[in-house]
């Protein structure tokens, strides 16, 4: 899709993710959803050079992509700011160094504001709106400088994204009483009785005190998304009640819950290889051909793969890594793992047969399919075979399980992802948990067991139970998104109402 200007008098809608994959591509869903209810608006998605070559690449998989999205690149010099070159997404960067990435984006504002300078002369007229990422909350004021709204769009969950803004906030964490002997604390916004753990976060904030890097980033941009004209957020409202009472209570904005951002085909149930290819998402290329992980996931019974992934940014230790490959041998499970180099090590670098046990991937045979750096995940998932997700719970890969009706066993890594998996385990009764981060210690027997009790091999049957909520909320997710009758479906028309009536 060529950078082209967008038509004089159009109706022009400026879209602004934060740099990463997992916040990319649903602001490029938002963008195909908002045009499915009404396609009379020019959507600008702006970036750097590299995230638009991503979306570019990502678009062009899609069956006739609409011709009103215009993807537009500002400039942006990794180097700059201290990131090796062509860093410009979270993913391949060490952790220490997301951090200088978050401030990096920052650098954006400028040219940011010059591009809308550039549609004005052009156009004659502001732009409609402006919808930023979370983590771009500065948008909200160049919207007000050029006399135009702010809507903020969390790419998150409604239950994730409230802890994880109160969190920040607050540190409320820091109350707790020296020498306590309770890691428990509660959190402004949710009920008492709704207590949070101090394992729960990562390392990086268990140890933020207000005046860190990072407490200083986060507080600066959720300060300013409340002070936006709404909040967009990646959830359905149907399985998010509590979630979402939290959220439109603690922000005191309009909540629009739009989600899930997913592929159509992926909401059409789990029904196997007869669905089709839905295609990536990422603009990634696979580490093994979307048809042969379909014909590997054939020869296996129904609900009978565990399907194993962290994440387009996440990886675990060395140590974990060979538990995690000892209890998989031995569970005896079929499996598809993503894998990456482990942490500390490059993360776009070779993988190295030490990481693993000795001969392991030639013992699995039949067992297992190891992929390396990224695999077809939605075709995995809307496999029949595929019977449960180990997964770093980010909410993209929440939605596209559950949307499948696949139970889940939890290992958050960063982010708002232990939220997740408290909510999942408490709220949904879908999820099991393996561990969290990636400091903890974990033994094979470890694996073997949540393996036995996701996939229903225990006498106590909570795999069953785990099994059929997925699929009762797999249901809810996808009459969300029915014509005229899904709760989503009406949220993105209320929307797509709102901005239309800055015209009348």
């Amino acid at each position: 899709m060529e950078e082209v200007a967008p038509p004089a008098n159009s109706r022009h809608i400026i879209m602004l993710p934060f740099m990463a994959q997992g916040h990319l591509i649903p602001f490029l869903e938002l963008a195909i959803q908002i045009l499915h209810h009404n396609p009379i608006f020019t959507i600008s998605i702006v970036n750097s050079p590299l995230n638009i070559n991503y979306l570019r690449s990502a678009i062009s998989n899609r069956p006739s992509p609409p011709t009103q999205i215009h993807l537009i690149s500002l400039p942006f010099h990794s180097s700059d700011h201290g990131l090796p070159p062509n860093s410009e997404n979270t993913d391949g960067l060490a952790f220490n160094q997301i951090i200088k990435l978050f401030y990096a984006s920052t650098a954006l504002q400028s040219p940011f504001c010059g591009f809308i300078s550039d549609i004005i002369a052009k156009e004659g007229t502001v732009p409609l709106c402006i919808i930023s990422d979370s983590f771009m909350s500065w948008a909200n004021e160049v919207a007000r400088s050029f006399g135009t709204v702010n809507y903020t769009f969390t790419t998150c969950g409604a239950y994730g994204t409230a802890a994880y803004a109160s969190v920040w906030l607050n540190l409320p964490h820091r109350n707790l009483a020296d020498g306590g002997n309770h890691d428990e604390f509660s959190v402004p916004g949710f009920p008492e009785s709704c207590r949070f753990s101090v394992m729960q976060l990562h390392p990086y904030l268990r140890a933020a005190d207000g005046e860190d890097e990072w407490s200083r980033f986060f507080q600066h941009q959720i300060s300013l998304s409340l002070h936006s004209d709404g909040w967009l957020c990646n959830t359905v409202e149907d399985i998010e009640a509590f979630g979402l009472e939290v959220l439109r209570n603690y922000i005191k904005l309009p909540v629009w819950c739009i989600g899930p951002l997913l592929p159509s085909k992926m909401l059409k149930g789990n029904t196997g290889s007869d669905t089709g290819l839905v295609g990536s998402r990422s603009g990634k290329r696979p580490g093994v051909e979307p048809e042969k992980c379909i014909e590997w996931l054939d020869s296996h019974p129904p609900r009978s793969v565990l399907y194993i992934s962290f994440g387009s940014q996440n990886t675990i230790s060395e140590t974990q890594m060979m538990e995690l490959a000892r209890g998989l041998e031995e569970s005896k499970t079929p499996f598809i793992w993503v894998i990456r180099p482990p942490i500390g090590f490059d993360p776009k670098g070779e993988f190295r047969t030490e990481w693993l046990p000795l001969g392991f991937e030639d013992r699995i045979g039949k067992q297992g399919l190891v992929v390396h750096k990224w695999a077809p995940q939605l075709e995995i998932l809307c496999h029949r075979s595929t019977g449960a997700f180990l997964s770093h719970c980010g909410w993209n890969s929440v939605l596209e399980s559950l949307s499948q009706g696949v139970p889940l066993i939890g290992w958050p890594l960063a982010a708002e992802q232990g939220y997740n998996v408290k909510m999942l385990v408490e709220e949904m009764g879908v999820c099991v948990v393996l561990t969290s981060g990636v400091h903890s210690r974990i033994e094979k027997e470890d694996v073997r067991r949540v393996i036995e009790v996701v996939l229903n091999r225990t006498e106590d049957g909570k795999g069953e139970v785990m099994r059929r909520k997925a699929s009762e909320l797999g249901e809810r997710i996808r009459a969300s998104v029915e014509i005229e009758k899904g709760c989503s479906y009406k949220a993105m028309k209320d929307f797509v109402s709102t901005i239309l009536s800055r015209f009348q």
